[in-house]
């Protein structure tokens, strides 16, 4: 059999009633690359169309297979035969059909009821939100599939107005289911630009050091309500003010504030024998506060820890003796359970107190929010 020789013969058929593939597909209810698939041979009609395309150009079906008219006509008997095979293909389609359609039916109602299911029960658990992610794509596709298997699909394609009200409303579907996603993403967004124009701040003139240490209520800029600066931490743990007996060896103040202050200090003084001893009495009579655990800090040993004001929300303020006359101040101010700024950069890691971790990886962040 050549089915390109069938082709031609289809298209020159086509031809003599004057008639484009769009209106062929038309009159027998097929797509038009259907009737481009015949024409060149790609392809054949099924059996079950082949009598309704002899009938519809006045042709012999053995025409159509051999690709050319034949003087003699085809037979009652052979037409007969050829229609109950049509007949019997179009039965053995419509019982497949059937089956497919049951099972397309079925198989969207379980995905609605695992999709009812997993709602109802979801918690801010990862994996079951990515298993009803799944199971949401899984219930589109099988609704797809569905349209098909009834036909229902070719007829909504046709409709280009409702084509668009079904974008439209999957869009605004969308939306809503995800709402919380794109608010998300709006507000990392934003927190992300913040964060690359903020400056961070280092100063380490200790001749300012009134003006970073403003005790009142602990500001860094002039003029600016800062009642609620460094968080209301107590920084009298710090000398009053720097004396031209201390010999201050190092001191540096950093300030950051991407969305929310935060702080980190440290200065570091050598005191004569008798101003170490009244300094060390100073500290030692200060109302320390219960320190370790937080931001998964130990017990201090790397040196005498004299003094410490800790809160589990915004970190630490204390000092530190080396027991020869030098005593370390420091400070890490913050909130949110971390700090944005690298903080080992900017301070020596000795001077933080032993195991200190204010980063998101930390064992006391994840307790906090339970990703343990």
């Amino acid at each position: 059999m050549d089915q390109q020789k069938s082709g031609r013969f289809l298209r020159e058929l086509r031809h003599e009633k004057q008639m484009t593939q769009q209106q062929l597909a038309q009159v027998f209810n097929v797509s038009t690359r259907s009737i481009s698939r015949w024409e060149t041979g790609s392809n054949l009609p099924d059996i079950s169309l082949l009598v309704e395309i002899a009938d519809f150009y006045g042709v012999d079906v053995r025409e159509i297979i051999e690709g050319e008219r034949k003087s003699e006509m085809m037979d009652k008997e052979v037409r007969e035969v050829a229609t109950k095979m049509a007949d019997y293909a179009n039965e053995e389609k419509s019982k497949l059909l059937r089956r497919m359609q049951i099972i397309s039916f079925i198989g969207v109602l379980v995905l609605l009821l695992s999709i009812g299911l997993q709602t109802i029960g979801i918690a801010s658990n990862k994996i079951n939100k990515g298993v009803l992610f799944v199971t949401f794509i899984a219930l589109v596709i099988m609704s797809v599939v569905t349209l098909y298997v009834t036909g229902l699909l070719e007829k909504i394609v046709k409709n280009k107005k409702l084509v668009r009200s079904i974008k439209l409303a999957t869009i605004i579907g969308l939306a809503v289911a995800f709402w919380r996603v794109i608010v998300m993403t709006v507000i990392v967004g934003t927190l992300m630009v913040m964060v690359e124009l903020s400056p961070i701040e280092e100063y380490d003139d200790v001749s300012h050091y009134n003006e970073y240490m403003n005790f009142s209520n602990g500001a860094y800029q002039e003029g600016v309500d800062t009642q609620w600066t460094k968080w209301g931490m107590d920084e009298t743990i710090w000398p009053e003010k720097i004396t031209d007996s201390m010999k201050v060896e190092d001191f540096k103040m950093v300030y950051y504030n991407p969305w929310d202050a935060q702080y980190l200090g440290y200065l570091v003084v050598d005191y004569t024998p008798s101003e170490y001893d009244a300094e060390v009495n100073r500290l030692k009579a200060y109302e320390s506060t219960e320190y370790t655990g937080y931001y998964d800090v130990e017990e201090e040993k790397t040196y005498q820890l004299l003094a410490v004001n800790a809160d589990s929300y915004n970190g630490f303020v204390y000092a530190l003796t080396d027991g020869e006359g030098r005593i370390i101040y420091a400070e890490q101010i913050f909130c949110n359970y971390f700090m944005d700024l690298d903080y080992e950069q900017y301070m020596p890691k000795e001077y933080f107190l032993d195991g200190f971790n204010a980063t998101t990886d930390s064992k006391y962040y994840k307790d906090v929010h339970g990703d343990n």
